[in-house]
């Protein structure tokens, strides 16, 4: 049960997580709204429609989630590293910055349609003064974001399952591997509790994510804590080769090669799926192939 539940999260793994956590907002938004309320309702002076909150909440939400996707594409592109600390604290400074201008344009733009529809004005109040005062929350939903993608990342690779070279460190590996002309035959994989083997003849290509290569096996991905350099450098004598910054491909797993006038190609595998060669790494691959068909006759 719990596998075809996972399965069927696989189908459709990045609208349901965006569902879940537009829900979570919905909720804490509601929450927040309905004390707003409730506090302003105990003063009988108080000229606060009880809509107010909702829209100032619920604006805030609507910000937040339309610029998710942008946050996520960031923490994609800067994965946590021990090096450059210094580097990766001021991107992410950078990052909440345009976050919550972007938040803060968002919710105001709504806020002063609404109001305008109802035939009242808006005032988001002295500039510098909210600013900080927004910052001050959107800095905190920034790191929280950024908590949340890093933990549900880290469960979602367990339940999917790690690769790692059996019986050997990678970079170790790596370095014999292009002295001796030898290549593993497995990759081992562990899934929560079990272990077991994925051929390397059955993995059909390699895609750079961060600190992770995915290796993708019938229908299957497989994360490795590798560099695709390193990758590659390890699994050339069993037929894989660069063909973008991002992508190596095994020759055995290609039905056909295709090449734009740009130079650049598009490599349709036997299982249909649709890869980008770069011309940066055309002639190379070619070169690859070509020994690799001369040794094979």
């Amino acid at each position: 049960m719990a596998k075809n539940w996972f399965e069927k999260f696989e189908q459709h793994k990045v609208l349901y997580s965006y569902v879940a956590f537009a829900l979570y907002l919905l909720i804490n938004n509601s929450i927040n709204a309905s004390s707003v309320w409730m506090e302003h309702n105990r003063d009988p002076l108080s000229t606060l429609q009880w809509w107010e909150p909702l829209l100032w909440e619920y604006s805030s939400a609507i910000g937040t989630l339309l610029l998710t996707p942008f946050l996520v594409w960031f923490f994609h592109k800067v994965p946590p590293r021990f090096h450059a600390v210094r580097w990766q604290l001021f991107l992410h400074f950078v990052a909440s910055l345009v976050f919550c201008i972007g938040h803060i344009s968002l919710m105001v733009v709504l806020r002063k349609l609404v109001y305008g529809l109802l035939g009242r004005g808006y005032d988001f109040g002295p500039l510098v003064r909210e600013f900080f005062y927004e910052y001050r929350k959107d800095v905190w939903g920034y790191l929280f974001l950024f908590t949340l993608f890093q933990l549900g990342l880290f469960v979602y690779r367990r339940l999917k399952g790690d690769a790692m070279l059996i019986g050997s460190d990678h970079s170790e590996y790596s370095a014999s591997a292009s002295q001796n002309n030898t290549a593993p035959e497995h990759f081992l994989v562990r899934k929560l509790d079990k272990e077991f083997l994925v051929k390397v003849e059955d993995i059909d290509w390699l895609e750079s994510s961060g600190n992770y290569v995915n290796l993708h096996s019938k229908g299957r991905i497989y994360p490795l804590r590798a560099t695709l350099a390193s990758t590659v450098n390890i699994l050339q004598h069993k037929g894989f080769s660069r063909i973008h910054r991002s992508l190596a491909v095994n020759h055995h797993a290609i039905h056909s090669i295709s090449y734009d006038p740009s130079g650049d190609g598009e490599i349709l595998l036997n299982s249909g799926e649709r890869l980008n060669l770069s011309r940066r790494y055309k002639d190379e691959f070619r070169s690859r192939c070509q020994a690799a068909s001369l040794r094979q006759n």
